[in-house]
C-alpha cells in the first residue's frame, strides 16, 4: 500500500506513528491517503504475521532438498559401473590368464638358452624397481595424494552419517579444511616411507616439501583471487582474519603433523624389493606408437573422468548456480567407482608397458590416472561457456581460478590412487617368479 504516514514531534528511533500503531491497535487500511513522491521524507513500514506450521522441525529443509532428477543419478552410476565392469574383466583376464601363463612359463625355464630367449615383463626385472628421476618430487605428490584421499573419505563418511547438513552453511568446507590439516600425519608418513625405499637420506627436506608445496600453490592462487574480490569491494571476499587463521592452522598444526608422520615413517624398516636392481640401467627399446608416454597418459585419463563426469555436472551446478548438493550416498558410490577405475586402467596400461620392456613406470603410473584432471578442467571450461552467463572479467577469472585449484587437487588424488595400484601390482607379479 502507498500510505502517507504521520507522527507527532521530532523523528527519532522511538517515534510512534499515528497512522500505524500496534499499541493503539491502529492498522493500515487502503482508505489512507497515499504518499506523494515529491515529499522529501518517505517512511516505510512492514508487518510480520507468524502462522503455526504443521511441518515438523526435522523436515523443514525437505522443500529445498527435493531431488527431482534421481533417475539421472542412477543412469550415471549404471554408466560408471559398466566402465568398471569392462575394466575389471580386462584386469581379471590379465591377472588370471595372461599373468598366470607368464609366471608358469617363466618358472619352468630350465636351460640357459631358454632363459636367454625369454621375453616380456620378466626381462626388465633388474630395472623395474630402479628409482625414477626426480623421485623426491614423486614422494611429495604421493604424500599429498594420501592426505587428500583421507580427507575426502572421512568427509564423505561424515556427510553420509548426516553430520554435515546443508542447513549449516560452510560446515562442509570447515570439516574438509580441518580434516586436511589432521591428515598431514598420513602425508608425512607415506612420503617418508616411499623416500626411504628409494634410498633417500634427507628426510627433513622431503617432509618440508610435502608440508608446503601443494598448500602453498593453492594458497597463492586463492590469495590472488581474493585480492581481485577485494578490488571489487565485494562482501564475498575472505576477511584478513580468516586468512590468518588458515595460515595458523597450516603452520601450527599441519606442518608439525607432517613432520611427526615423516619421523615415524622414516624410523620404520622399509620392505625389501622382490627383485634386485642391476647397477647398469637397461636400454629401453623403441616403443609402438600406442605406448608412447604422452598418448598412453592421455588415454588413461579418459575412463576415470568418464566415470564421474555426470555427477560432476551436479556438483558444478550446486557450486556456481546456488543449488543444494546433499545426495552424498550417490557421491560416495561414484567416489568408489572412481577409485576402482583409476586403479584398474593404470594397472592395465602398466602391464602393457612392462611387456614392451619399458620399466620406467613410476611417474607414468601417477600421470596416467592423474591426467583425468586435464579433462576435468576442459569440462569446466565447456560448462562455463554453455551453462553460465558470466560476462565480467573478474568473475570469469574467479571461476577458472577456483576450477584450476579443484583440477589440481583432482590430479593429486587420482594420480596417487593409480600409483599405489601399480606399486602393488608390480611387487605382486615380480615376487611370483623365480629369478636367479
Amino acid at each position: 500500500c502507498s500510505v502517507k504516514h504521520e507522527y507527532e514531534g521530532e523523528w527519532n528511533t522511538k517515534t510512534r506513528l499515528t497512522t500505524c500503531d500496534p499499541h493503539a491497535k491502529r492498522a493500515v487500511t487502503s482508505s489512507e491517503s497515499p504518499q506523494e513522491v515529491e515529499e522529501k521524507e518517505i517512511i516505510f513500514t512492514y508487518d510480520v504475521e507468524f502462522q503455526e506450521s504443521d511441518i515438523k522441525w526435522a523436515s523443514r529443509w525437505d522443500t529445498y532438498l527435493l531431488m527431482a532428477d534421481d533417475q539421472i543419478h542412477w543412469f550415471s552410476i549404471v554408466n560408471s559401473l559398466m566402465i568398471v565392469l569392462f575394466l575389471s574383466a580386462m584386469v581379471a583376464m590379465i591377472m588370471l590368464r595372461t599373468l598366470y601363463r607368464d609366471i608358469s612359463k617363466y618358472n619352468q625355464l630350465e636351460t640357459q638358452e631358454e632363459a636367454q630367449e625369454e621375453t616380456g615383463w620378466k626381462l626388465v626385472h633388474g630395472d623395474v624397481f630402479r628409482p625414477p628421476t626426480n623421485f623426491d618430487l614423486l614422494c611429495v605428490y604421493v604424500g599429498t595424494g594420501v592426505q587428500f584421499f583421507g580427507m575426502i573419505l572421512v568427509t564423505m563418511i561424515f556427510a553420509l552419517l548426516g553430520f554435515l547438513s546443508p542447513s549449516n552453511r560452510g560446515g562442509l568446507m570447515t570439516a574438509m579444511l580441518l580434516l586436511w590439516v589432521f591428515m598431514g600425519l598420513f602425508a608425512g608418513y607415506s612420503s617418508a616411507r616411499l623416500y626411504k625405499m628409494f634410498k633417500g637420506a634427507n628426510w627433513k627436506s622431503i617432509t618440508l616439501k610435502t608440508a608446503i608445496k601443494f598448500p602453498a600453490t593453492v594458497f597463492a592462487i586463492f590469495f590472488v583471487l581474493n585480492a581481485l574480490i577485494w578490488g571489487q569491494k565485494s562482501s564475498g571476499a575472505v576477511p584478513f582474519g580468516t586468512m590468518f587463521a588458515l595460515v595458523l592452522l597450516w603452520f601450527g598444526i599441519s606442518v608439525p603433523l607432517v613432520f611427526l608422520g615423516s619421523y615415524i615413517g622414516f624410523k620404520k624398516p622399509v620392505k625389501e624389493d622382490p627383485v634386485k636392481t642391476n647397477k647398469i640401467p637397461r636400454q629401453v627399446p623403441d616403443q609402438p606408437w600406442y605406448l608412447y608416454p604422452a598418448f598412453s597418459i592421455l588415454i588413461g585419463g579418459i575412463l576415470p573422468f568418464g566415470a564421474v563426469f555426470i555427477e560432476l555436472f551436479f556438483i558444478l551446478t550446486s557450486i556456481w548456480l546456488h543449488q543444494f548438493y546433499y545426495i552424498f550416498g550417490f557421491l560416495f558410490i561414484v567416489f568408489i567407482i572412481l577409485v576402482v577405475t583409476c586403479a584398474e586402467i593404470t594397472v592395465v596400461l602398466c602391464y602393457f608397458q612392462l611387456c614392451s620392456e619399458d620399466y620406467q613406470w613410476w611417474w607414468r603410473s601417477y600421470l596416467t590416472s592423474g591426467s583425468s584432471a586435464l579433462y576435468l578442467f576442459l569440462y569446466a571450461a565447456f560448462y562455463f561457456f554453455t551453462k553460465l552467463e558470466i560476462t565480467k572479467l573478474v568473475s570469469g577469472m574467479l571461476y577458472f581460478g577456483y576450477m584450476l585449484i579443484v583440477s589440481y587437487a583432482f590430479f593429486v588424488l587420482t594420480g596417487t590412487i593409480g600409483f599405489y595400484a601399480c606399486f602393488w601390482f608390480t611387487r605382486l607379479i615380480y615376487s611370483s617368479v623365480k629369478i636367479d
